[in-house]
């Protein structure tokens, strides 16, 4: 790495490459919990008997949702279920409640979804800035979380975490105390701002994991509560840096992922991150430390990093912020600008628009 990149994370080199000034919005995510449990609370959402909760969306209005299942975890009492696509699986029928979440309100493949679940009779719940689906939930009657229509859609994980946690208790699939967990969460995540921001010394974690990234591709390992946090770091990666990455999930990946190892230092530099949790089963957090000595061995910068909190969604949303951070900072170590994504413009103009998340 040159010596340019190597000292290019200071506040000033920061804001000449994010234009947006996306890290601001990364660091009020303690905020936007905040937010998001009031616009919750004010959309009085109405309790319901279901068989279980579906949510439609895609990228950043879906990744919230994995992320609440995984800190929800055990509590749940039915099937929480994410669906990115057009379709709804065929087993779901009035009996279900069904969250459509589109920022942008004008998603296709979530309208669709939306469309299927009206003509099922399903118990609908929305969550979203405007656009078409709050036309549509507004004019029947069905309840809608409105969302602030200032971000990307991958800088609101927050609202979308908030929101399916806020309709799990609704639909009844998980009780309400964890309200009390989720809203504590968002004061403990204050404590990491200033330790991460862009005023952190050179070798506060997210910069220094950056470096560490900088000229190799990630290769992001999680199990448990941390396997939706490697899928959000790898995206993170994707959308913000715009370079590849890949993600895991562990025990999974020992039966198969592992034996790209053998050559994996003959193709590319790599840097191995494994996300360790302690609710982990103590069998994974063997694999963890296992895996990443075979990483190490074939010549990847390999490490173990572990969760921060007491509560799974202190360390949720701790784990999420390091890696919006992290990604971030390795847009400016490469010089682009996190926000626009201009490929994604490029495919919705080929599909004749809108696609938006």
């Amino acid at each position: 790495m040159s010596d340019v990149a190597a000292n290019a994370l200071e506040r000033d080199s920061i804001k000449a490459v994010d234009a947006a000034n996306l890290v601001d919005d990364i660091l009020a995510m303690p905020d936007h919990i905040d937010d998001a449990l009031w616009r919750a609370e004010s959309a009085m959402l109405p309790p319901t008997e279901s068989q279980g909760l579906i949510v439609c969306g895609m990228g950043g209005s879906a990744v919230g949702s994995d992320l609440a299942a995984a800190a929800l975890g055990s509590r749940l009492n039915k099937p929480l279920h994410v669906v990115r696509g057009y379709d709804l699986p065929s087993w779901v029928t009035s009996e279900s409640a069904v969250l459509i979440s589109s920022y942008s309100g004008g998603t296709e493949e979530t309208l669709s979804c939306y469309e299927q679940a009206t003509a099922r009779g399903c118990k609908i719940f929305v969550t979203s800035s405007g656009g078409r689906v709050s036309e549509l939930a507004h004019a029947a009657g069905q309840p809608v979380i409105g969302l602030p229509g200032i971000f990307q859609p991958r800088a609101a994980v927050a609202y979308g975490v908030v929101a399916t946690v806020e309709v799990s208790i609704a639909a009844g699939i998980v009780d309400s105390d964890v309200r009390s967990e989720l809203a504590a969460s968002a004061a403990t995540l204050r404590e990491s701002v200033a330790s991460w921001g862009p005023d952190a010394a050179g070798d506060a974690l997210p910069k220094r994991l950056a470096r560490e990234a900088y000229g190799r591709v990630a290769v992001i390992y999680g199990a448990g509560l941390t396997a939706p946090i490697a899928y959000r770091w790898r995206c993170q990666i994707n959308e913000n840096a715009k370079v590849p990455a890949a993600d895991y999930v562990l025990p999974e990946a020992n039966h198969n992922e592992i034996c790209a190892w053998d050559g994996a230092g003959e193709i590319v530099d790599q840097t191995a991150w494994f996300l360790r949790d302690s609710d982990q089963n103590e069998r994974e957090r063997r694999r963890i430390e296992l895996t990443a000595e075979i990483a190490s061995a074939h010549g990847a910068k390999a490490e173990v990093i572990d969760t921060i909190g007491t509560s799974r969604f202190d360390r949720l949303f701790a784990a999420i912020m390091l890696g919006d951070l992290m990604s971030l900072y390795l847009a400016v170590l490469r010089g682009v600008d996190p926000s626009p994504v201009p490929v994604i413009e490029g495919l919705k103009d080929s599909l004749g628009r809108p696609a938006e998340s």
